[in-house]
């Protein structure tokens, strides 16, 4: 058989191996298809039991990169579309039999909920894949036209309103934008959270046995007589109360730089030495742990304080970056990003792989990037790095055993269609050359008039919207 460019035109004998050799490439992706959406199943599932959350991985599509070689941004799409078809049957039955490809599903599960899933998965039938990613864009500019006039009605009628009732209470109603409103929620939980630990704190100085409980209540009885615990709407009412007065009592904090810095007192037998004696604390003199400060003086300023034997300063040194400027950036050049395998996040942490205070050079031999989970999981949680001879780094679990830059593949069986096949025909999956065919007959698409029949604003309803 000869083929001359992309001008050859198959003479007759030719065209019915050439239909034969079509049937298959037809039958053969659906067959992909159908595994696909078994491969799907098996993702949500690893990622529901966290199978993925050994201490090393960052989230299942890490995993996956780091398992499986899957690119990140399919890794992420591939674990996205796991969890939309759990909650999506007809569509993944429909993609488990090979009716439908992976790239229509994929396409679909930007948009489909339980409640639009049946009529989409006509559209999916229907049409080819072109037209599935028309009709989901389309779908789409409505849904963020829909947001937008929600998020500008929202905006329009946030309020706030307080005034004194006939007791003398004063009472506060407001309506806040979400993202606001979660802002108030955290806070009040922040500050419910430090009325407890001040309650506790009381039990303890007073001498009490103990929070006393009322009711089944976890809170504790108020010592100024109150003769019941606050219950949880009394609780919220003080946080507010006590973030009212933190504001005002502080003010505006200083600059930017002075307002999210750590600063940690720590000894330096103790940066040495984890189990020695002597203080890791922050400012308020809460405790840290000797591993945490290890990990924070990796790369961070550093200030040197002496103290004679009676606890006086008698020396303070200049501030000093742990890495010099320069160091760091001839290391962010060799290193460009995370080095822990499977990660590779573009911001890291200059780490020692032999500590500073245990004598370790601050060299580029000596250093390497790694992200915030896993300096962490070096430094605290039993991971461990070393730099071999030939300059490569070496990791290792715990538990000491190795782990691989690249993993070993499965074995693949020596007629992997073969295989495929018998699975699906085990499973009860029958599947031809036109088990896939869209029922589309050449027409053209009409968008406008697609998305007016199938889109819910069109008939007045109103669904949750989809955004990625």
């Amino acid at each position: 058989m000869n083929f001359d460019g992309p001008n050859f035109i198959p003479t007759h004998p030719n065209i019915v191996e050439l239909d034969r050799i079509g049937d298959e490439i037809a039958e053969l992706s659906a067959h992909l298809d159908a595994a696909t959406a078994r491969l799907l199943d098996l993702i949500r599932e690893f990622d529901a039991r966290g199978g993925w959350n050994n201490g090393a991985c960052l989230s299942c599509a890490h995993w996956l990169c780091y398992r499986v070689g899957l690119e990140m941004r399919a890794a992420r799409e591939r674990v996205r579309v796991a969890r939309a078809l759990g909650t999506l049957p007809q569509l993944a039955q429909a993609l488990a039999r090979g009716e439908l490809s992976y790239s229509k599903v994929r396409a679909l599960t930007r948009i489909a909920t339980p409640e639009t899933e049946e009529r989409l998965l006509k559209v999916g039938r229907a049409g080819t894949a072109e037209h599935v990613e028309r009709i989901v864009r389309g779908w789409r500019r409505v849904d963020r036209k829909i947001e937008v006039e929600d998020t500008a009605r929202r905006h329009k009628h946030r309020a706030f309103q307080a005034y004194h009732d006939e007791d003398g209470m004063v009472v506060i109603r407001a309506r806040l934008e979400p993202q606001a409103g979660a802002v108030v929620i955290q806070a009040i939980a922040a500050a419910r959270e430090a009325l407890r630990r001040k309650a506790r704190a009381n039990d303890s100085t007073n001498g009490s046995a103990g929070p006393q409980f009322v009711d089944g209540s976890a809170e504790p009885r108020y010592q100024d007589g109150t003769p019941e615990a606050p219950t949880y709407q009394q609780q919220g009412a003080d946080a507010l109360a006590l973030i009212a007065e933190t504001a005002l009592n502080h003010g505006i904090p200083g600059t930017p730089g002075e307002r999210y810095q750590v600063v940690v007192h720590v000894d330096a037998a103790v940066l040495a030495d984890a189990n020695a004696p002597g203080q890791s604390v922050l400012e308020d003199s809460a405790y840290v742990p000797a591993e945490t400060s290890q990990r924070l003086a990796c790369d961070a300023s550093r200030v040197v304080i002496r103290h004679d034997t009676d606890g006086r300063i008698t020396e303070v040194g200049a501030r000093t970056r742990t890495i010099p400027p320069a160091l760091r950036r001839a290391l962010e050049h060799r290193d460009r990003g995370c080095r822990f395998p499977g990660c590779g996040r573009a911001f890291g942490q200059g780490h020692h792989i032999r500590h500073w205070a245990h004598g370790g050079p601050t060299t580029l031999s000596n250093l390497t990037l790694l992200c915030r989970k896993h300096h962490r999981a070096v430094h605290e949680e039993g991971f461990q790095v070393e730099r071999q001879a030939t300059g490569e780094l070496y990791f290792r679990r715990p538990d000491g055993t190795p782990l691989v830059e690249s993993p070993p593949l499965p074995p693949i069986p020596s007629d992997p269609v073969a295989e495929l096949r018998a699975r699906n025909a085990l499973d009860g999956i029958h599947i031809d050359a036109r088990t896939s065919k869209p029922d589309w007959l050449g027409d053209r698409l009409g968008l406008g008039y697609a998305i007016d029949v199938l889109h819910p604003a069109a008939t007045g309803e109103r669904v949750p919207t989809l955004s990625s």
